[in-house]
């Protein structure tokens, strides 16, 4: 699995790369977490706010840091837990 998390590097895009981590430890599964900073790539992914979060390329969050319950809920839905 790779999460992505769209930002250019401010408080709210790091706050939902460090809550993104954690709940991947929390629930133990293997996933790639990479942050993307480059505008280019945001704008060819069509991300237009962020932070922004992308689970296997699906855009699940833009523009707000999500609560961990639901990123929790994206990482489940894609393992089939």
């Amino acid at each position: 699995m790779k999460v992505e998390v769209f930002g250019p590097g401010c408080a709210r895009c790091t706050k939902t790369e460090e809550t993104v981590r954690e709940v991947v430890r929390e629930v133990g599964i293997e996933a790639e977490v990479v942050k993307v900073k480059d505008i280019e790539e945001m704008a060819s992914r069509g991300v237009l706010r962020t932070p922004a979060v992308f689970v296997d390329g699906e855009k699940k969050s833009e523009g707000r840091v999500p609560r961990p319950d639901e990123i929790r809920e994206w990482l489940l839905e894609k393992t089939g837990s």
